[in-house]
């Protein structure tokens, strides 16, 4: 992947976890909600975190783990995301371009691991 691309990605990452951060702020405070917040909150900004860390690995290898980490926990996000809607926490409709967005990001994840590997 070249500079340009993993620019992208790094400005997508965090712009996202900063969409979570603050659809959290807006949540109703109770103690399903809480913990919910808690979990969704810590995976959406570990994406961007260990994407960012997974840019400056110094192999092949440290990326391949890194972004392995970074698949993880994109697909946290999304199961966390689910449970807020199906939860009745959070309106399902309300939380489609977030799902929609941890979705694509847990795919691309996931291919550029898999074109790592080679």
């Amino acid at each position: 992947m070249n500079a340009e691309k993993h620019q992208e990605l790094r400005t997508r990452t965090k712009a996202f976890a900063l969409r979570v951060m603050r659809m959290s702020q807006a949540l109703p405070r109770s103690r399903e909600a809480n913990v919910i917040v808690q979990q969704v909150l810590r995976s959406a900004t570990s994406v961007a975190a260990n994407y960012r860390a997974a840019c400056r690995s110094r192999s092949k290898a440290e990326f391949i783990a890194k972004i392995g980490v970074v698949v993880e926990e994109a697909d946290e996000t999304v199961f966390w995301l689910e449970m807020l809607g199906e939860s009745g926490i959070v309106s399902p409709a309300k939380l489609q371009n977030l799902l929609t967005e941890a979705t694509e990001l847990t795919a691309i994840f996931t291919a550029s691991r898999k074109t790592a590997k080679g």
